[in-house]
């Protein structure tokens, strides 16, 4: 058994027994009070309140030109906010703990995650239509209904969930601690560099925060969903790998011997067989005329085994020595005249 650091990067040899979060009392309620919020910000916006004068304060500051030092490195810094880039990193992490742990429900989490992510904050981008800072045509006024896509801040609620999910799926109190507290670090991070930059107003910052968490709060709900698919994904991977084993067990196995012929859909012939067989007719009764006529003697043919077997072959005389014949001679019949 190994009890270096590295073992724990080895396969568990079964699922472990982790504890999957339910809809407590206290996320229930974290859940309504954010939803509330939610809400609070999008009436702001739409009566164009403070916060619409707020956001245009901000906007003509220009953060960007007040510090510009900061800009080559907080282009880099919101890359963290970006779905692909990010979404590929977590996923390959949250993959990596699935094989580890014999089970699915890391990667399907993610994925129900991001799926209510894209309904609830692409829904909400296009039917309001809001329209982005540099874009802005009318000062003071919320840039409603004008074939924007930037409210809520989808780089700020997609660091909010893609960063969160892993403090969701942490297994120990307190690595969901640290990782609740990294996941906001790098979320308010993200959405201050967007305003910072200017792609976005301080409300689309405020809502996006406010849509990631309601999205993570609201995880439980389908923790059966995802039990669910698990076990259907397990289940259609059993009965594949039963079809793919009877398939070899049907399919003949064919051995061949080192240095043998190769299995082929006609006979070979072995090496040295008779060639006679292959002369066509005629070639042996052409040369025995030729041998006949040349002086020299031709030699028998030799009859096919049916056909011996088949009729009696007549005795041939015997060698004649210088004795004389070694057979008796054979009594003639007298015949008359």
């Amino acid at each position: 058994m190994r009890t270096d650091i590295f073992a724990r990067l080895d396969r568990e040899p079964e699922p472990p027994k982790i504890e999957v979060p339910r809809m407590t009392r206290t996320r229930l309620a974290l859940f309504g009070g954010t939803s509330a919020f939610y809400l609070a910000i999008v009436v702001a916006v739409l009566l164009s309140t403070w916060l619409v004068t707020l956001d245009w304060k901000i906007m003509l500051f220009r953060p960007y030109q007040q510090w510009p030092e900061l800009h080559a490195f907080l282009d880099y810094y919101v890359v963290l906010g970006q779905r692909g880039p990010t979404a590929v990193m977590v996923a390959a992490w949250l993959g990596w703990r699935s094989w580890r742990q014999h089970t699915l429900r890391p990667l399907l989490s993610l994925g129900a995650a991001l799926l209510l992510l894209n309904a609830t904050v692409g829904a909400v981008k296009l039917g309001l239509g809001r329209l982005g800072p540099h874009y802005a045509t009318q000062v003071g006024s919320a840039e409603l209904f004008a074939g924007g896509d930037i409210f809520p801040s989808g780089h700020t609620a997609n660091a909010v969930v893609t960063w969160g999910i892993l403090a969701y799926l942490a297994t120990t109190p307190r690595a969901r601690r640290y990782l609740s507290a990294l996941s906001a670090v790098v979320a308010l991070g993200v959405g201050l560099t967007t305003v910072y930059l200017g792609t976005h107003w301080l409300s689309d910052v405020l809502l996006g925060w406010a849509a990631g968490l309601v999205i993570l709060l609201a995880l439980p709900w389908c923790e059966p969903v995802i039990a669910v698919a698990e076990a259907w994904i397990l289940s259609l991977r059993d009965r594949l790998r039963e079809q793919l084993r009877s398939r070899r067990r049907l399919v003949p196995s064919l051995p061949v011997a080192t240095g043998g012929p190769l299995p082929g859909l006609f006979p070979q012939r072995p090496a040295g067989a008779d060639e006679s067989v292959r002369e066509p007719v005629g070639a042996g009764s052409g040369r025995s005329a030729a041998g006949r006529g040349a002086g020299l003697p031709t030699p028998p043919l030799a009859a096919p085994r049916a056909h011996a077997d088949r009729h009696t072959v007549r005795s041939e005389r015997g060698p004649v020595g210088p004795a004389g014949s070694r057979r008796p001679p054979h009594s003639r019949p007298a015949t008359g005249g």
